[in-house]
């Protein structure tokens, strides 16, 4: 048992890996806290959508992907915002409307790039964890560093703002600071997150730990921690699963943390599926 968790470590693109593995579970975990919270999965889903023109323009630009994929994500955002501020369109017909038009765009010009350059950017997509470079765990740790220093600085903004708009604007707190705030927080954790599972796949890991730990807990930071705890496991579950039984590292992490979540739904103490209708009379 020793020898099969010792093995993988033995070489240097795992170590990568797994350090990227569990940054990335660490910062999803707390910034989909408040995506539960405050029933804002679209949003992610449409900012991590919205990446991709940002990665392709960088890439042909040669600057560096992660500066575009957040510049892109913060422009979608900025025009979700726009669209539902200046018209009668909803909010989430608007995150459709803006999620799908960067997403289209982006997938023309990636494959406008790889015709003329002949290189493999679906990685992009599908994540591509055991590739990492050791600037890539410099990039990633950089951005997670980031993305806590914000939530630690401003925890109880944000505690009050997630559960009570109203409340924090009656009370003089910049609301749309914070607004802000949270997508900047949205959009560094998806970058962030792009080399371990892609932009398909990135939603889930940060909407599943967040939701298992929901089913469990009732107070935000009871939630952010438990929520880390299962995103450390998924991703060191996942690529300890895709080291032995050669499968795909970003698909794995997710799957694990989706059986956690299927777990949590049936068992949990006060919501689980079964553990509820047994407690009826």
């Amino acid at each position: 048992m020793l020898n099969a968790l010792i093995e993988p470590l033995q070489y240097g693109f795992m170590q990568r890996s797994l350090i990227v593995a569990v940054i990335v579970g660490i910062i999803c975990a707390v910034v989909g806290c408040y995506l539960m919270v405050q029933r804002l999965a679209l949003l992610g889903d449409a900012i991590s959508h919205s990446v991709l023109p940002g990665l392709a323009i960088a890439f042909i630009l040669g600057a560096n992907i992660f500066i575009g994929a957040f510049i892109a994500g913060i422009l979608s955002t900025v025009c979700i915002n726009i669209i539902r501020t200046r018209s009668q369109i909803k909010e989430d017909a608007a995150m459709g409307i803006v999620f799908s038009a960067f997403f289209a765009l982006g997938i023309t010009l990636i494959t406008i790039v790889q015709k003329d350059n002949k290189i493999d950017l679906n990685h992009f997509l599908f994540g591509n964890i055991l590739g990492v470079t050791l600037g890539d765990v410099r990039d990633t740790a950089i951005i997670a560093f980031l993305v806590l220093a914000i939530v630690i600085l401003l925890y109880k903004e944000l505690l009050f703002y997630t559960f009570d708009k109203l409340g924090a604007q009656a009370v003089g707190l910049p609301v749309n600071i914070l607004d802000f705030s949270l997508m900047i927080l949205i959009g560094m954790t998806i970058v962030a997150s792009l080399k371990a599972v892609g932009v398909i796949l990135v939603l889930s890991l940060l909407i599943t730990p967040a939701a298992t730990a929901y089913l469990l807990v009732t107070r935000l930071h009871q939630m952010m921690l438990l929520g880390v705890g299962f995103g450390i496991i998924s991703s060191i579950s996942g690529m300890y699963i895709s080291y032995f039984y050669n499968l795909p590292s970003g698909p794995a992490i997710v799957l694990v943390a989706t059986s956690l979540f299927i777990l949590a739904f049936l068992f949990s103490p006060t919501q689980g599926l079964l553990t509820v209708n047994n407690q009826q009379p």
